[in-house]
């Protein structure tokens, strides 16, 4: 595998979200579904990629979610691990970027413990000795330095969101592109998002499966997604060591929280 090959499915992530994004504004005053609010006059598009998120929800990522949840504690608590272990680096430099430098270290411990005696993040070693996860992303560090959300974005795949998270997803993956892409950190980060996906989505079953018995799965869905966001970017204003609330975005791959 090329550098270029492992390099274009970031970049075409980047250009869907992009182009998602132009989207959301293509809606002009006069059209259906204006109300004079950038939210009201995006809301058709968004009702449309859920619908289409949802397909992809119930054809594949929710059959695979639920096999996965019949897999001993153990297993599943393993590949969680390691799944977050992979996302320390970024937890660290947004850590750094928020001048939460405390934070900072409890991370970069974290990173250090569990590649090495947690064997590759396997197991959570760092936890049991005081030093316990958090999440961080660029789109919360945006938040905490007071850029507001902006209104409601679906994202194909990634689910719920909103115009400063996305403007952060972008940011990040385009960053990545221009990290190490040899054959096996690739193939490392492709796995840990995979399992970090599957895992998500299977601690998010008994949440989304009372969601959608709600009048409007849509706004039920979203509204969570907003919740957590706004909790996330407060957690990060406070800055303090302990584990927070979990992703909002992270609807492994729909926009469900990933732990309710």
């Amino acid at each position: 595998m090329t550098v270029t090959q492992c390099s274009t499915p970031k970049f075409t992530a980047i250009i869907a979200m992009l182009a998602l994004s132009a989207c959301s504004h293509g809606v002009k005053k006069g059209e259906p579904g204006d109300s004079g609010t950038p939210a009201a006059r995006d809301e058709p598009i968004n009702r449309k990629v859920f619908a289409f998120n949802e397909g992809v929800d119930h054809a594949i990522l929710r059959p695979v979610a639920r096999g996965y949840s019949h897999l001993g504690q153990p297993v599943r608590n393993g590949v969680r691990n390691f799944a977050q272990n992979l996302q320390e680096p970024v937890v660290f430099a947004n850590d750094v970027l928020q001048a939460n430098f405390l934070r900072s270290l409890n991370t970069a411990g974290r990173f250090i413990v569990n590649s090495t005696v947690g064997v590759v993040g396997i197991f959570d070693v760092a936890n049991h000795w005081g030093m316990p996860h958090h999440s961080d992303d660029l789109g919360q560090t945006f938040g905490v330095w007071g850029m507001g959300p902006g209104h409601t974005v679906e994202l194909p795949v990634f689910g719920s969101s909103n115009v400063r998270d996305t403007f952060g997803r972008i940011l990040t993956l385009g960053l990545n592109g221009l990290g190490d892409n040899s054959d096996t950190v690739g193939d490392i980060q492709l796995a840990g998002t995979a399992v970090g996906i599957v895992d998500g989505r299977s601690r998010a079953l008994p949440f989304t499966d009372k969601l959608e018995q709600s009048p409007d799965y849509y706004a039920a869905l979203r509204d969570a997604a907003a919740a957590r966001r706004i909790a996330l970017v407060e957690d990060g204003r406070e800055g303090s060591v302990h584990s927070t609330v979990p992703r909002s975005d992270g609807r492994a791959a729909t926009g469900l929280p990933v732990n309710p």
